[in-house]
């Protein structure tokens, strides 16, 4: 968003929502509404644009998004509230001032201020920076945001990083790629006693540093982010953090153990994403008195059920060959006519299988496709 534009908006709350009601009521004509009002083009469509944002935005900022300003890669990359959140509460435990790295429309800034830090906010592009600005000013918080090069700013006591992930061609998943580079950002962290890196939620292993600590972030069972802490914020070597109606649960360890194998039990537990992707599955076992039943899959199976908030679970009913024709078969013997399809390590094409299957009948299930040892398995179940 041009800054001119911005600085309209800011100044003219009537015209935000009026864009509102337009975009609600009118749609497509929308546009035309707000011509016939007489508000010049760019600036309709700088108004009806933010509503839109704003709209989109209250997954991940509830009603707070109705006051603050957005643009499309700025909300794309944006920290769920809750997350900021939190993260901000562990920057304030531990000091009292911070620089905000690569801000971007605010978000973080704007959780650190809320939480009592003194923040420093810094981003490369002047357009951003304004976005940022006039998100704290509306918010009432004290937020100094300039323009600068993340790589050649000072760092307070604290610092926090969060680099752009999204180039013209696209999101970019290696952190070579990001800007600024993951490792050049990191060698700059190290200037500071406390600090923190969100990163995408694929990030590899590898690139985790010696001594850090590697958090998965899941919000209703959808992991959301990565975030590397480093210097004296690291407490653990693997953590795994979710948050489920509003309530945070954390699962810890080394993320090195391995779970034990054996046969399929009563109880299928699917871990959620978070622990995955954190090497966890084998301290969540532990917990659980489960095992895998083939060493690279993470699907658990106990035949005790324990109520767990890092898992969801199924009882196992059946388990068939992962053959279509006769799953098609058995599947009509017990009129099962709506069925969740869910496949870990054999490749398959849910939608694909479906097809196949041709389903009728009034009952429902879920058929998990995955491998017992090194065979594909079909598991009839039902969640409990």
């Amino acid at each position: 968003m041009r800054t001119s534009l911005l600085e309209a908006l800011t100044a003219d709350p009537a015209l935000q929502a009026r864009a509102a009601e337009a975009l609600e009521h009118d749609g497509d004509r929308a546009p035309l509404t707000l011509r016939k009002a007489g508000v010049e083009p760019d600036l309709a469509a700088a108004a009806l644009t933010l509503a839109d944002l704003r709209r989109h935005a209250r997954t991940k900022f509830g009603d707070r998004a109705d006051r603050l300003y957005f643009t499309r890669a700025g909300l794309e990359q944006a920290t769920r509230w809750p997350v900021a959140e939190r993260r901000a509460a562990r920057f304030a435990a531990a000091s009292t001032k911070v620089t905000d790295l690569c801000c971007g429309l605010g978000t973080e800034a704007l959780a650190f201020a809320e939480a009592g830090l003194e923040v420093e906010a810094v981003d490369l592009s002047e357009e951003t920076a304004a976005v940022a600005r006039a998100n704290a000013k509306e918010m009432g918080l004290r937020v100094e945001v300039r323009v600068g090069n993340a790589l050649e700013t000072p760092l307070a006591d604290a610092a926090f990083a969060d680099p752009a992930r999204r180039s013209g061609a696209g999101r970019n998943f290696n952190p070579a790629d990001y800007s600024p580079p993951l490792d050049a950002l990191l060698q700059h962290l190290a200037g500071a006693r406390f600090a923190a890196v969100k990163l995408g939620p694929g990030i590899s292993h590898d690139w985790i540093p010696e001594g850090a600590e590697a958090e998965w972030v899941s919000v209703d069972r959808d992991v959301v982010e990565a975030c590397l802490w480093l210097g004296e914020a690291a407490q653990v070597k693997r953590r795994a953090s979710l948050c489920k109606a509003g309530e945070w649960h954390e699962l810890t360890g080394s993320g090195d153990e391995r779970a034990e194998v054996g046969e399929v039990a009563t109880y299928l537990y699917e871990p959620d994403g978070a622990v995955i992707r954190a090497g966890l599955v084998a301290e969540l076992a532990e917990q659980l008195n489960a095992h895998t039943a083939s060493e690279q899959i993470a699907y658990l199976y106990s035949n005790e059920l324990r109520t767990t908030e890092f898992a969801r679970a199924w009882k196992v009913e059946e388990v068939w060959p992962l053959h279509p024709k006769k799953l098609k078969t058995l599947l009509a013997e017990r009129g099962i006519g709506r069925l969740t399809i869910k496949q870990r390590g054999t490749g398959i094409d849910p939608a694909a299988l479906r097809k196949q299957l041709k389903l009728k009948g009034p009952n429902e299930a879920t058929l998990v496709a995955t491998r017992i040892g090194e065979s594909h398995a079909a598991l009839l179940c039902s969640e409990v």
